[in-house]
Formats: structure tokens, sequence, C-alpha cells
């Protein structure tokens, strides 16, 4: 198996909750960043995570089809 980096769009799973005069942002649970209100608006996000034309995106390990023939192998008895 063989893995990738791919930039996955994410804005329609990202949530928001309002603390302490800044909005924390959220992907599934996890606090991934805040966002400062104001007129400087500025996003600041964890590794793994980007901002970009008012949409979110992460950068996640996808399994690559390169190596299909071995997708269906049998890991609990050892062989493929």
């Amino acid at each position: 198996m063989s893995f990738e980096k791919k930039r996955l769009d994410i804005t329609d799973r990202v949530t928001g909750r309002f603390e302490g005069g800044q909005m924390n942002l959220f992907f599934e649970k996890e606090q991934i960043g805040s966002m400062s209100l104001g007129p400087e608006g500025r996003v600041s996000l964890k590794n793994g995570y980007e901002e970009e034309n008012h949409s979110f995106f992460q950068y996640a390990d996808v399994l690559s089809k390169q190596d299909e023939k071995y997708v269906d192998c049998d890991e609990e008895n050892g062989w493929c």
C-alpha cells in the first residue's frame, strides 16, 4: 500500500464556537484553529489545515490506487 498527501475540502464540515472575543474552529470535534474578529479577521490554523478564498482544507494521507492488486489482502490470516 502507498499513501499520498491530498488536499481535501472540509469547508462544509467546519464549525465555530464564539469564545473570548474570537471564533474557535472545529473539525470533527477537534479544535483546528481560531479566527479573530474585527477589521483584520485573521485565521490561524493547526498544521495540516489551510484556509483559502473562504474555504477550509485538510491535508491528509490517502491510500493511492497504484497498488490496487493488494487491496483485497486478508491481513488477519496473513495472505494476499
